[in-house]
């Protein structure tokens, strides 16, 4: 479900349109008042009335609704994978596997989840985005993000909590080969310009978006770490240990580690 979000959509349509198909996207317009792209291609992209409100109830109505549709999908796929515009589910390129054909070799229980990678943006190495290029020719550095270790992939209908964090009920699978790469907060001009947005500032969006101006500064201040050796110790601590608040969520307890991403990701998104 996207809204005021024509930057990341039409990446989000070429990416996952190539790996399953655009025949097989479904896009929802957060309001009646959203233009349909003329990008779409064969992607099912609907509006409906807006779910607006204030954040944490804005949350729970739209995943609540992007669950129902889900279960729906789910009556005519034996997958279905949930994420938000600016979030790309990926295949270690090693592999050389599209995400289609990977998952469909994968034993999944309810879901899977893929590693999060926060993508920042370096203000002293890297300017600003150009959205004609592959986004991983001009970022190069990710935090280690339990945030963003999402249960994305599911293969029976489930309750999302807010923003795909978790399935409600159930517990999540970190695959060893799957990422899910975040990209809202790679640009600090975007994030600056977000500021500006009047649907998401009254709707109580500023002290979410202010927030997460922190993985810029991580990744522009903290040592990059060596990605292939740092990544299995991420996936084995969000395993492993969770927060008391939430057992049913990935925990990093506090570890604040910045990757660079690997060469072979570069033209993937």
């Amino acid at each position: 479900m996207a809204r005021n979000d024509a930057f990341f959509l039409k990446k989000w349509i070429a990416y996952y349109g190539a790996q399953l198909g655009e025949e097989n996207l479904y896009i929802w317009l957060d309001g009646l008042d959203q233009s349909l792209p003329d990008y779409q291609g064969p992607a099912h992209v609907t509006a409906v009335e807006r779910l607006g409100g204030q954040v944490v109830a804005a949350e729970k109505r739209r995943l609540r609704f992007l669950s129902d549709r889900q279960a729906e999908l789910l009556r005519q796929y034996d997958l279905v994978i949930g994420v938000d515009a600016d979030e790309f589910l990926v295949v270690d390129p090693q592999l050389g596997k599209s995400l289609g054909e990977y998952l469909s070799g994968c034993n999944i229980h309810t879901s899977l989840s893929g590693l999060g990678l926060d993508v920042g943006q370096h203000l002293q190495q890297e300017g600003p985005i150009d959205a004609s290029l592959p986004f991983l020719q001009q970022r190069h550095y990710a935090v280690l993000s339990s945030r963003y270790t999402k249960p994305s992939v599911v293969n029976r209908p489930v309750l999302w909590g807010s923003g795909f964090h978790r399935v409600k009920g159930h517990n999540f699978h970190i695959d060893r080969h799957l990422y899910l790469l975040h990209f809202g907060y790679f640009d600090d001009g975007m994030i600056q310009a977000r500021f500006s947005d009047a649907d998401r500032m009254a709707a109580g969006w500023g002290r979410h978006i202010a927030k997460r101006t922190r993985t810029i500064r991580q990744v522009t201040s903290l040592k990059a770490r060596n990605a292939d050796r740092y990544m299995p110790v991420a996936r084995f601590i969000q395993t492993w240990f969770r927060p008391f608040y939430a057992l049913n969520k990935p925990a990093m307890m506090g570890i604040k580690w910045v990757i660079r991403i690997p060469e072979r990701f570069s033209s993937i998104v």
